[in-house]
């Protein structure tokens, strides 16, 4: 236990405060993206059952909001360390570029080596030019902005992240956010959520961007002592309703927009009262001490564990062929899958992302007024 204490608890200056319920959520987050990809793969073994691959469906859609949830958070966290003091822009950016390039590289050379020992799952295209050209978008993450298929799944997340990044300093610069009062920036803020979740519901634009603005919004009422705080039922229930929309089968743009803002809700009030009330049971429970450590090595875990669940499924498919067993192995393999991804997740962690991106002494977010611990943190 010591080792494992001394691999992944963060050091961070200051008390831990709201930290700890923080990287919970982040643990939480990531688990839920788990499930996208295990009930992806373990199709083949229940497509004999119906009620079963409902099941995966359901748990498919609920998944992928642990990516939402991650922008929020991200959201909260870098406009909170830009809005309280003024950075170089290109001092900033490269931080960023710090926290994210090394372990990204790492799986990057990973996935274009087995490329070329697997042409069968090989996505480069060719001729040459072209595989160049894909290569070449893959690394600088454009697979979020520009249509193409991402070489590592997950990476056009990593898109939305650097737009954010691009954007918002510059966001704060042009409006001139920091001389403004706070009610004045909420207002800013909640009709720039509104007007855009507006013309996504019309156009089927990137909805999930709302997401980062659910985090600014988080960091203003954080400040203000005339926004109450959640009681933890609320929030949890708020969860559960927040969740349960994704099962809704909807079509169109604006059914996608509107469940997405019952989303940005729902994921607002819970790290609302996990910040601000971080001795209250529901906080407690996030900031339980294995899902810390998932959450502290969460970056290298999305990263990877997609890559170790498509490995483990192809060796499944030769030792326990899909026709030869029925739909009850959905449930014994996801607590399989899930420990084995842990593996190769925290190598990464341990061997790249903690020396590479984490080493190096961060900025803190100083405290906001009226919260009831420091906010620090590390952005995603």
């Amino acid at each position: 236990m010591g080792w494992f204490n001394d691999t992944f608890e963060l050091q961070r200056g200051g008390g831990a405060g709201n930290v700890r319920p923080m990287e919970g959520l982040r643990g939480f987050a990531v688990f839920l993206v788990f499930f996208v990809h295990y009930t992806a793969l373990v199709k083949p073994w229940i497509a004999g059952s119906p009620a079963t691959l409902s099941l995966a469906r359901g748990l498919h859609d609920i998944g992928g909001t642990g990516v939402d949830l991650f922008f929020v958070l991200s959201g909260y966290l870098i406009y909170g360390s830009l809005i309280a003091r003024e950075q170089r822009f290109f001092k900033f950016m490269s931080r960023r570029v710090e926290r994210i390039y090394p372990a990204f590289a790492a799986v990057f050379a990973v996935y274009l080596l087995l490329s070329f020992l697997f042409p069968q799952e090989n996505k480069i295209p060719s001729p040459w030019p072209h595989g160049l050209l894909y290569v070449a978008q893959n690394l600088l993450l454009l697979p979020g902005i520009v249509p193409i298929d991402p070489m590592i799944t997950v990476a056009w997340s990593l898109s939305y992240e650097m737009f954010y990044y691009l954007a918002i300093p510059l966001l704060i610069v042009l409006l001139g956010l920091r001389s403004r009062r706070i009610r004045w920036r909420l207002l800013i803020f909640l009709g720039l959520a509104w007007g855009f979740a507006l013309l996504c519901a019309f156009t089927d634009g990137p909805i999930k961007l709302i997401m980062f603005i659910a985090g600014i919004i988080l960091y203003e009422v954080m400040q203000s002592p005339l926004v109450l705080t959640p009681a933890s039922g609320g929030s949890l229930a708020a969860l559960v309703i927040g969740l349960s929309c994704m099962l809704l089968r909807t079509d169109g743009p604006a059914w996608l927009a509107l469940k997405e803002w019952v989303l940005f809700v729902a994921f607002f009030l819970l790290c609302l009262t996990c910040f601000r009330a971080p001795e209250d049971w529901l906080p407690r429970a996030f900031a339980w001490t294995p899902l810390r450590w998932l959450g502290n090595m969460s970056y290298s875990y999305y990263l990877v564990h997609g890559l170790a669940l498509k490995g483990s499924f192809l060796a499944l498919s030769r030792a326990l062929p899909p026709e030869t067993v029925g739909a009850w192995v959905f449930w014994p393999l996801l607590p399989l899958m899930f420990a084995w991804t842990l593996l190769p997740s925290a190598g990464l962690f341990v061997l790249v992302e903690r020396p590479l991106s984490l080493a190096p002494r961060r900025a803190r977010i100083p405290r906001p007024a009226g919260a009831s611990a420091p906010a620090a943190g590390r952005a995603r």
